[in-house]
Formats: C-alpha cells, sequence, structure tokens
C-alpha cells in the first residue's frame, strides 16, 4: 500500500484540495444566482452552460496536455479556474454566470484530463485496485462533505467564493513540489455515436439519458431545498446525501454489475431513480427533513451510479483496442444530456414548481428503464465477465482506469470458438475483482 501512495500522493492531494473547492462551489453558485434574484430557468441555462462547456474541454484536452505537458496543464488550469470563482464575485447578470460557468466548465474538464491521464499512468494491473480505491475515495469522500461548508459564511457575501478560489490555489503545491516524472501525454479520442449506438445502444442511450438527469438535479437541488422551505445548511446537506448515498452504492454494484446482464442492473437503476423521485416529491409535500434527506442519499445511489454500468456493459461488448473510443463516445452523450437537460428541469420547475424537477427526473428515468427492459426483451445477452470499474463522466483518459485496459487486443482469442470479450484470468482476473468497487468521483456538475 505504501508504494501505491508513493506512486500517486501528488496528484491525490492535488486533486483532493480541487474537489473540497469544487464541491463548494456546486452548492454556493445556486444559492448565490438566486439570491441574486436570478430564475430557476435562468439557474438553468447557466448549469447548461457547463455542460456545454465541460464537454468542449473534454475533447480539447489531450491536444493542449500534448503541447505544454501535464504540469504545466495543471498549473496554468488551476489558476484559471481560481480567478473565475473570484470574477463570480462580480456576477450581477444571467450572461455574466453563464460565460463564468461555460469556461470554468471548459477548464475543469481538461484538469479531470489530467488527472484522470495521470492516475491511469500509473495504475497497472499489478495495482491498480489499490491505486484507484485509494486515488477515487478521497476525493469523493472530499466531493460529498465539502457542501457541508456552505454554513461557515454568507452566500451573499464574496468570503465562500474566496475559499474556493483558495483551495483551488492550494492543489497547485502538491504538483508544483512533484519530483516524479510526468506521464506521457494522451492521444485524441474518436467519437463514434452511430457506430456505438448500433453495437451498445443500451449504453449510449443511457450515458444520454443520465445527463439528463444528473446535470439538472446536481445543479438545481440547493434551489430545490431552499424553496421547499428547507435553510441553505439543510440545501447543501442534500448535495452531501447525494454523494454519500453513490459512495455507499460502489461496492454492491460492483459486486453485482460484475454477475449479471449489466442491462438488467441499468434497468434497476433506472426504475429505481424513479419510485425514488416520487417519494422525493411525497416526503417535500410533507415537511418530513429527515425522509427528504434519506431518500436524496437514496437517489444518489441509484441514479449517480448509472453512468459506470453503461460504460461497464459497452466495454464488455466492445473489442479491447476500441475501449479509448468507446468511453470518448459515452462521454459525448452524457455531455448531451448534461447541456439540455438542466434546461428541462429547470422549465420543469417553473411551470409546476419545485416538485418538477423530480417529476421531471421520474419521467426521464421511466423511459430508460423501458427502453433498456425493450432492449433486453429483443436481445439476449449472457452474464457479465467481471471488471467493473466506477468511472464517472470526467474525460476520455478514464478510458485507461477500466480494468479491461491492460487488455491488447492482440492477446484476444480469434475464430468461431472463441469468446473475444471475455476477462482475462489468473492474476490479472483477480486485478479486477479488486477494482470492482472502487468509488469514482462524480464530476458531471
Amino acid at each position: 500500500m505504501h508504494s501505491s501512495l508513493a506512486l500517486i500522493w501528488t496528484i491525490t492531494a492535488a486533486t483532493t484540495l480541487l474537489q473540497a473547492g469544487n464541491g463548494l462551489l456546486q452548492a454556493l453558485m445556486p444559492l448565490r444566482m438566486q439570491a441574486e434574484g436570478l430564475s430557476v430557468s435562468s439557474i438553468g441555462v447557466v448549469a447548461a452552460a457547463y455542460g456545454l462547456g465541460f464537454s468542449t474541454g473534454c475533447f480539447l484536452a489531450p491536444s493542449f496536455i500534448r503541447h505544454v505537458g501535464y504540469i504545466r496543464a495543471f498549473a496554468s488550469l488551476a489558476a484559471m479556474v481560481s480567478v473565475l470563482v473570484l470574477a463570480m464575485t462580480q456576477a450581477h447578470s444571467t450572461l455574466a454566470w453563464i460565460l463564468l460557468r461555460g469556461l470554468t466548465g471548459v477548464t475543469l474538464a481538461c484538469i479531470f484530463t489530467v488527472t484522470d491521464g495521470w492516475i491511469s499512468a500509473r495504475a497497472t494491473s499489478s495495482h491498480r485496485g489499490r491505486i484507484l480505491s485509494v486515488y477515487m475515495i478521497c476525493t469523493k469522500v472530499t466531493l460529498m462533505l465539502s457542501p457541508l461548508g456552505i454554513g461557515l459564511g454568507d452566500i451573499r457575501m464574496d468570503g465562500l467564493f474566496m475559499a474556493v478560489s483558495a483551495l483551488i490555489s492550494l492543489s497547485l503545491l502538491p504538483i508544483a513540489a512533484t519530483t516524479t516524472k510526468e506521464p506521457a501525454a494522451p492521444q485524441g479520442v474518436r467519437i463514434e455515436v452511430k457506430k456505438l449506438f448500433a453495437t451498445a445502444p443500451s449504453a449510449v442511450v443511457g450515458a444520454f439519458v443520465v445527463g439528463l438527469v444528473n446535470g439538472p438535479v446536481i445543479a438545481i437541488t440547493p434551489v430545490f431545498g431552499v424553496t421547499i422551505g428547507l435553510g441553505q445548511d439543510q440545501a447543501a446537506a442534500l448535495l452531501f446525501a447525494l454523494q454519500a448515498g453513490s459512495l455507499t452504492m460502489q461496492w454492491p454494484l460492483g459486486w453485482l454489475s460484475d454477475r449479471a446482464d449489466r442491462r438488467y442492473v441499468i434497468a434497476g437503476l433506472a426504475a429505481g431513480t424513479s419510485l425514488v423521485s416520487l417519494l422525493i416529491l411525497w416526503a417535500s409535500a410533507q415537511g418530513a427533513n429527515l425522509l427528504i434527506l434519506w431518500a436524496f442519499a437514496a437517489w444518489g445511489g441509484l441514479a449517480l451510479c448509472i453512468y459506470s454500468v453503461c460504460v461497464a456493459h459497452a466495454c464488455d461488448i466492445v473489442e479491447p483496442g476500441q475501449i479509448v473510443s468507446t468511453i470518448g463516445t459515452l462521454l459525448f452523450s452524457w455531455a448531451a444530456g448534461v447541456t439540455v437537460g438542466p434546461l428541462f428541469g429547470a422549465m420543469a420547475m417553473e411551470a409546476i414548481g419545485p416538485q418538477g424537477l423530480f417529476i421531471y427526473s421520474a419521467v426521464a428515468a421511466l423511459g430508460l428503464t423501458a427502453f433498456i427492459v425493450v432492449r433486453i426483451l429483443r436481445v439476449q445477452r449472457s452474464p457479465a465477465k467481471g471488471g467493473f470499474a466506477d468511472i464517472a463522466p470526467s474525460s476520455s483518459a478514464s478510458a485507461s482506469l477500466t480494468p479491461r485496459a491492460d487488455i491488447k487486443a492482440e492477446d484476444q482469442p480469434v475464430g468461431p470458438d472463441a469468446e473475444p470479450h471475455q476477462a482475462p484470468g489468473g492474476a490479472e482476473a483477480a486485478d479486477q475483482k479488486e477494482a470492482s468497487a472502487v468509488a469514482r468521483i462524480e464530476t458531471s456538475s
């Protein structure tokens, strides 16, 4: 374990500090925008700008990193995010928020490509599970706890934004102090939506609907909480509950997803998301604040885990040499959903009231359930062979974090009796099991 930590301590420390600022920012921005008098629809447009910026950054990042290297890329991008956060203290119009949030989407996507690429370069088959578990649990727990910092200041003042900027600036220190050699620059990624849809339609549609649902819920949840009568501390705690539920479900979902047709898991998660959305509606109507918190934890444990199962399902089907392109295509599908999803979620809240957000969530998740069930009835697949890892929609570099990343195409058997997509045996299979329940950061919004 000590040798594994030595390989990744700098990037883990940097990402932990960065996510501490990012998690607090997720809770702070919608509450600040609401306090500035922006409508729910305007907040939804700002969230959509983040999705558009994030998707753009995912595909600009490889060429930027190849040009300046990992360390310089991280340093310059983190400095830019820090400045953008400070600029938010002077944002008093919807257009200003759109521009600033869109730019933070671009820069954060590039930063996550740096961190994913750095970690994937260190995560070989001999210690993949240990490296990923340390890195991802540290960052996930930080992202979960940091929204609670909203109670340390007044959202109408600039102190919390200054704290976010300070945390992001501090993330530069471990990177600047590193003495390790930076990894080789990442390659570009090909986007082949039509081709992947023909091969794994459940994964493509699932990734898109994840963006449609998770994007607005994460972006607008603090506003939802305040609108139904919660204090700003309690509203921020809803984000904590979402991430805590997601973290809790990693182990059981990793176990289950590696032992069944993953489409059953996707359908079950989507159906559960729809039901829990209705539970949130009922609990908010009753004013049952404790039940609302638990319901949000259940929602996070279901909805925030769908994307990783979609990735695992697609990677079960495609050739090993296509994994990077596959994850890049699923990332593109997610980005399309997260760009338009906040618009739909905000429109539902404007038309129906705060409950509209989870009516929208319930309907969208139910639609995904129906699509997956139809696919299961039409096409039978054998149970998965193992190798689940909870990969969030962060960058195409996360392709190398999947357990099958070490499988080379030439190692696969060919011919009529071959099973080309079976996970490897022996030590590598044991390593895949170790990586199965790794907790992955959720940075989609």
